[in-house]
C-alpha cells in the first residue's frame, strides 16, 4: 500500500552531483534557496534552518536532526516545524548522474502523522513550498 500523503518530487539540474549536494548542505548556499541556517549540515548533528524577525531576532523556522549524509549520493534528515508541535517528518534527497547533471528526488514523509486534522491544509503548503524551493535551486544553480 503506498502512503497518499508523502510529498515525492523529482527534478533535474545541469550541474554536478557535488556542486547540487553542496547547495543542500552549506549554510550560506542554503540562504541562496532555501533559508538561511546556523551552520553548515552534519551528520548525526542538530540543525536548524532560521528566520530573522520584524525586530532583528534570528528564531528556527525548521529544525531537525540530520540522520545520513553519503556525500554525493544521499542526505535524509528530521524535518520539524512549529505546526507539527514538534512532531518529526523524514526529508529524504537523492542525488543521481544524469545526462551529464544531477536529477535530485525529494521524498517527504511522516506529514500526516505530525499534523493530524490538518494534515491537508499543510500537505498543501508544503508541497506547494517544496516546489517554490526548487525553482530558486534551479536559478541558483545556473
Amino acid at each position: 500500500m503506498t502512503d497518499t500523503t508523502t510529498i515525492t518530487k523529482t527534478v533535474f539540474f545541469n550541474a554536478s552531483r557535488d556542486t547540487v549536494w553542496s547547495f543542500l548542505t552549506n549554510k550560506d548556499k542554503l540562504a541562496k534557496w532555501f533559508h538561511p541556517a546556523k551552520a553548515d549540515l552534519a551528520a548525526g548533528e542538530e540543525y536548524a534552518l532560521i528566520r530573522t524577525t520584524d525586530d532583528g531576532k534570528t528564531v528556527p523556522l525548521i529544525w531537525g536532526r540530520v540522520l545520513e549524509m553519503n556525500a554525493p549520493d544521499k542526505l535524509v534528515y528530521t524535518f520539524v516545524i512549529d505546526p507539527f508541535g514538534g512532531a518529526e517528518t523524514t526529508v529524504t534527497w537523492i542525488l543521481e548522474e544524469a545526462a551529464g547533471g544531477t536529477r535530485l528526488s525529494l521524498t517527504h514523509e511522516g506529514v500526516a502523522e505530525a499534523a493530524g486534522s490538518a494534515t491537508m491544509r499543510l500537505l498543501l503548503a508544503l508541497d506547494d513550498g517544496w516546489d517554490e524551493h526548487l525553482d530558486r535551486l534551479r536559478k541558483s544553480l545556473t
